[in-house]
């Protein structure tokens, strides 16, 4: 039994040290670090998203996110925005320069989507059999306080 829970661990393990990988060549192609890459990529997905938010999409906290968002504002790729109806909120927008770098990162022969493609080409129900045991061993996994 050990070994197989070691084979399960190991698995999982290089899967997202390839994930990691591809995603740091793209931002190093970029210029800019993994976060920030994933950062742009989900503000471009989710717009007048407030930082609270951003941190639960990137699974950081709040202020771990703000410290993200401040770099970010600092080189040009987003800016804070407050909306004059209501100056307690913020919101975190893309600049014209954080379109034009998640522009280039999807028309520069992006390694993630190269490879999100190749997993892509699997035959259809070869997928949704990974998603469904994907999800049964996240929900073996995941601790009930959570």
């Amino acid at each position: 039994m050990v070994v197989l829970n070691n084979e399960i661990y190991e698995s999982f393990l290089e899967i997202n040290k390839a994930f990691k990988r591809i995603i740091k060549f793209d931002s190093d192609r970029l210029g800019i670090t993994m976060v920030q890459l994933k950062a742009i990529y989900t503000l471009a997905a989710n717009p007048d998203i407030s930082l609270g938010e951003l941190a639960e999409k990137l699974r950081m906290t709040n202020s771990t996110a703000s410290s993200l968002i401040e770099r970010l504002v600092q080189i040009g790729l987003v800016e804070r925005v407050i909306p004059p109806e209501n100056r307690r909120v913020v919101s975190i927008h893309l600049t014209e320069k954080g379109k034009k770098t998640l522009n280039l990162f999807y028309s520069s022969n992006s390694m993630v989507i190269k490879k999100t493609n190749e997993v892509l080409e699997l035959p259809e129900e070869e997928i949704s059999e990974l998603l469904r045991l994907h999800k049964l061993v996240l929900k073996k996994l995941t601790i009930e306080e959570e």
